[in-house]
């Protein structure tokens, strides 16, 4: 059987070219209502998606003072972990063993102190006070400063981060009454009442994507996706923080190699002379140890994911 030519459009109907078309896709664009960010803005809550090797899940993220904040409680969650269980051991060895540095500076400091009665009262008892004012004064200052510093907390509880794989399943949840992290929050209420699962649509900047990550510096220096690789670097240091990770934390603190990855990163996209230095700097630091690194990260991070269909 002879193939048919496709058939042309009717001469009452104007042919569509590739620039009418464009616009009419534009217009499409155009004509979709944003998603409302009334609720989000005025709870100070936000919807977030995170992308893992396990899927890709929306959870939600709000920032406070952390004075205003109860921590996750992970003591179940790390009773689970043998791993976690072995580190308390050593741990508790280790600190058998300060128990006895401790008793020997004791002794030491005893001996300073029948050195100092011999002094004068007066003399001793000022200078002591002194010593011990300015120590509370310090402390007082930074416990001050740490309580008014905006950290963030997720919807978690018990130590594991829980992600829905449906906006109606996120929404299902908190409508619930379940018990969770963010049900502290004093908006928690409220957005219970109101939330729809139309509201869950997260912004660019609240969607990560871990998944890509050990991938994209496993190409090498020239594939490295700044963008995609700096906002990692931030849910992974609000996710260690929020869920008590320590070892991640300490993986992406200040002077870590991360750390200068990601420092490196952000100098090479801010223009100038300094993107020049930062994209010096990237091509000193080993791709391979960058992806090792990172893929213990999202490990960790995936191994505390509590998935909720």
């Amino acid at each position: 059987m002879a193939r048919q030519s496709p058939q042309r459009p009717d001469a009452d109907e104007p042919e569509l070219d590739e620039n009418t078309a464009s616009s009419a896709a534009d217009e499409v664009d155009i004509d979709r209502p944003a998603a409302d960010r009334a609720l989000w803005d005025e709870l100070r809550i936000d919807p977030v998606e995170i992308a893992l090797p396990a899927g890709t899940g929306f959870t939600l993220r709000a920032y406070r003072p952390a004075r205003e904040l109860t921590p996750t409680d992970v003591a179940e969650r790390d009773e689970d972990d043998p791993f976690l269980a072995r580190r308390q051991v050593v741990e508790a060895e280790d600190a058998d063993e300060e128990v006895v540095i401790l008793d020997e500076e004791f002794a030491a400091l005893s001996a300073e102190k029948d050195e100092d009665e011999e002094r004068p009262a007066g003399r001793r008892r000022g200078a002591a006070e002194e010593a011990e004012e300015l120590a509370e004064a310090d402390e007082d200052e930074d416990e001050e400063a740490a309580g008014d510093e905006e950290v963030p907390i997720f919807l978690s509880h018990r130590g594991r981060l829980l992600l829905f794989k449906t906006p109606e399943s996120l929404v299902s949840f908190v409508r619930s009454g379940a018990p969770n992290d963010l049900s502290q929050l004093d908006s928690w209420s409220e957005l219970s009442e109101r939330v729809e699962p139309a509201d869950i649509a997260p912004l660019d900047e609240d969607t990560y994507e871990l998944d890509l990550v050990v991938e994209n510096l496993r190409g090498g220096h020239d594939t490295w996706d700044p963008t995609l690789l700096i906002e990692a670097g931030e849910v992974a240091r609000d996710l260690a923080y929020a869920l008590r990770l320590p070892a991640v934390l300490d993986m992406l603190s200040a002077g870590s190699s991360l750390d200068d990855l990601d420092e490196a990163l952000r100098a090479s996209v801010n223009g100038g002379i300094g993107a020049f230095l930062g994209r010096r700097r990237l091509k000193k630091i080993g791709a391979q140890t960058a992806s090792l690194g990172w893929r213990t990260i999202v490990g960790k991070i995936s191994a505390v994911v509590d998935w909720r269909d």
